[in-house]
């Protein structure tokens, strides 16, 4: 080896400057500093399932808005897309069942949060139900103010080992990472990811309290892919000899709790006991229906502190018995502010809504 010279010698600090490792910003990610270096892959976040689904019909599948939703701590966020005359709806099955309104109003909510938390990662899935082009939910992005937010890998699908670190994500800015489930094109619109390449799920519409962690939906291999799990219980509603899937209510504080038959833990260790690795994204329904539970579990599988803040517990109201009282949410219905039905009149607009998804095609009723 050749020796060191006076003149290697006054160099070595110049040199060791540029080899050293670039210092990080981010001190602090997703709350925690454990999980700044912690690669996006190796984290488990808490979704709301169809997030903008907002209120006690039986359409409905949170209690809160949005911004509430991201308060309280959730960093998944699922959409269903439908095409509209004015642009893309997030809506249930069919528009004339539940409208939640323009997918761009809808994301002006989540810019604002973003831009108020510039340490937090987020991520969503977009159901695109009507298979519409990539380049359909661009200009959603745009008018919200999130393009520059958006992550966009190198290439797709991207492995396992290959994501970036939260740290790096918000040392980047681009704190927003969304999964379409069809029609990606990254040559066209690189952030909007490829789902089923990249992650894989297991079943929906559950009804029993199994949570078996078998692989439902991918394209690619789930032992190199993120896991995603569907942790909601449904129960059926029949319609006209249509038979809906609807959130089991009745046993929502089973399906949310920490542990216990059905429970979210119960879920994830028939998850570690297959696949020996945490869900990265765990979906639920009315994710507040046991306070802090989720948030709890989440903070186990990731090995941190549990949150500080308090979330309330909230019952879900709405009856879906044959029987009794059916409430549908027409906040956004093309024909206007129109008031929220009960009874007869309720159950004729749902029918309108499941017969027009069965019509058009819809795969199935998706509630």
């Amino acid at each position: 080896m050749r020796p060191f010279t006076p003149t290697t010698t006054a160099l070595l600090p110049v040199a060791l400057t540029f080899l050293a490792p670039i210092a990080r910003a981010a001190t602090v990610c997703n709350g925690h500093a454990e999980l700044c270096d912690r690669l996006y892959s190796n984290v488990t976040f808490i979704g709301a399932h169809d997030s903008y689904a907002v209120g006690s019909s039986i359409a409905d599948n949170q209690d809160q808005d949005v911004t509430t939703q991201l308060n309280d701590g959730i960093r998944t966020l699922q959409v269903q897309a439908h095409n509209a005359s004015d642009g893309v709806h997030l809506c249930h099955s069919s528009c004339a069942l539940l409208d939640g309104g323009l997918f761009s109003d809808y994301l002006g909510k989540v810019a604002s949060w973003v831009n108020s938390n510039p340490n937090e990662v987020i991520s969503f899935i977009i159901v695109n139900i009507d298979n519409l082009p990539v380049t359909s939910f661009s200009s959603a992005f745009s008018t919200a103010g999130l393009t520059n937010k958006m992550y966009s890998p190198q290439s797709s699908p991207v492995d396992l080992s290959a994501w970036p670190s939260l740290g790096t994500l918000i040392d980047a800015g681009t704190t927003v990472v969304a999964f379409i489930d069809n029609q990606a094109d990254p040559s066209s619109v690189p952030y909007l990811i490829d789902e089923f390449s990249n992650v894989w799920e297991d079943a929906y519409d559950v009804t029993d309290q199994s949570f078996g962690c078998a692989v439902n939906r991918t394209t690619g291999s789930a032992g190199s892919q993120m896991m995603l799990i569907n942790h909601f219980l449904d129960t059926t509603y029949t319609l006209g000899g249509t038979q809906l899937f609807v959130p089991d209510r009745d046993r929502i504080n089973e399906t949310n709790a920490e542990t216990g038959t059905g429970s979210i833990g119960f879920h994830v260790d028939n998850c570690h006991s297959i696949w020996g690795r945490n869900p990265n994204h765990i979906l639920l329904d009315f994710y507040d229906s046991n306070g802090n539970a989720p948030f709890n579990v989440a903070a186990s599988l990731n090995g941190v502190s549990q949150p500080t803040n308090t979330i309330a517990a909230s019952t879900p109201t709405a009856t879906t018995s044959s029987g009794g009282t059916a409430r549908v949410s027409t906040s956004s219905l093309s024909s206007g502010a129109v008031p929220v039905f009960s009874g007869f009149v309720a159950t004729a607009i749902l029918g309108v809504g499941v017969i027009s998804s069965i019509v058009l095609g819809v795969g199935r009723v998706l509630l």
